[in-house]
């Protein structure tokens, strides 16, 4: 199993200090994936687990890759950010009052650019065959603001990276070019059930893809 190390996790947690986050999740999976998956950032129950994608949306995911052979061990999962971005919000309790709680939500840039280096050194030490990212904020995160997964879904995308320089403090293309394919985030499918049908082609698409990419 590949790990990032402690001195970059506590680094990557100072640079998020301050920040509305809670808690740190490590990536998770070997040291020579099938594929890479890039989502955005930890959730409530990720935060409960230690483990990304849990819940229903983790629940989904697994249903992906199981309908192409893979299993949760063959992947390495990550997301842009890995602690747990949050809002206050309101919620109606058991006896009608309101009571106060955590929401998620999506991370900003200036978190995204705090977890940038271990993104990247992830990336570099595991050079993963294809990179499947997981809705818009890893697949912006990797290819730029501009690309959207409404319009790019489903398509191998053969691309330089953008990664985090800490010197000239901006984001530059990687000399190398990786596999780049976005596909839409698991969670997409409760809040708006037509994205299934292409959700799943894409992964019927990935599952062709899988041995092919070296």
């Amino acid at each position: 199993m590949y790990r990032i190390t402690e001195e970059l996790a506590q680094w990557g947690m100072e640079r998020i200090a301050g920040f509305p986050v809670e808690g740190f999740v490590w990536g998770s999976g070997p040291q020579h994936p099938a594929l890479m998956l890039v989502g955005e950032a930890p959730g409530e129950n990720e935060l409960e687990t230690g483990i990304p994608f849990t819940g229903r949306a983790g629940k989904e995911l697994m249903g992906s890759l199981n309908s192409i052979g893979l299993s949760r061990e063959d992947v390495y999962i990550t997301s842009a950010v890995r602690s747990r971005p949050y809002k206050w919000g309101k919620k109606k309790g058991r006896n009608g009052e309101m009571i106060e709680r955590k929401y998620n939500r999506a991370p900003t840039k200036k978190e995204i650019i705090a977890h940038a280096p271990i993104l990247d050194t992830e990336i570099r030490d595991i050079q993963p065959p294809l990179i499947v990212t997981l809705g818009n904020i890893g697949l912006q995160r990797l290819i730029g603001p501009q690309a959207k997964v409404t319009e790019l879904h489903g398509t191998l995308v053969e691309t330089p990276i953008l990664q985090w320089n800490e010197e000239k403090q901006a984001f530059e293309q990687s000399e190398r070019v990786f596999h780049v394919f976005p596909t839409f985030h698991p969670a997409s499918v409760f809040y708006n059930p037509s994205v299934r049908a292409l959700k799943e082609e894409d992964w019927r698409k990935i599952g062709k893809l899988l041995g092919s990419i070296k």
